[in-house]
């Protein structure tokens, strides 16, 4: 159950997400939370970085990384506006993120449920908290313009 602070997170991510809109990326943007502050933030950048990896939750992950001097993000949160990769997914269930909050279902790709859900897979040892839909509508608005400004 969303509580108030996970809107405002979400929102942030969604500023994010326009953020990398405005830059000519796909509108993606992930916020990292521990102990109820941001640590880290991502949009996407894999067209301006020639980077197939710059996702916004890696974006974001490397960030808090480095802040935390650990690659393991115990404790922590990301708030992100489109249902994670599988890329994305197994980074995160490296980083040990206790939870994972994402907006917009992707059922082509998404790795949390949508195409398919990684974390099924029982060979990993690490299994985070997932919670999807907190302002669905809002991303895939973003989403759908975006989508649809580019094919004119």
């Amino acid at each position: 159950m969303p509580v108030e602070s996970d809107h405002k997170w979400m929102q942030r991510a969604l500023e994010l997400a326009r953020k990398a809109e405005a830059a000519g990326e796909v509108p993606v943007g992930a916020v990292i939370v521990k102990d109820g502050a941001v640590i880290a933030e991502g949009w996407n950048q894999p067209i301006s970085s020639n980077d197939a990896t710059s996702h916004a939750e890696i974006m974001a992950l490397r960030e808090a990384g480095e802040k935390l001097d650990n690659y393991r993000l115990l404790d922590t949160t990301v708030y992100v506006t489109l249902e994670p990769c599988s890329m994305c997914v197994g980074a995160m269930i490296h980083a040990r993120v206790s939870k994972v909050v994402y907006a917009a279902s992707e059922p082509r790709t998404g790795a949390l449920g949508g195409a398919f859900n990684l974390q099924e897979a029982n060979q990993h040892n690490h299994i985070f908290e997932v919670e999807s839909g907190l302002m669905a509508e809002e991303s895939r608005t973003l989403l759908q313009n975006f989508f649809q400004s580019r094919r004119k």
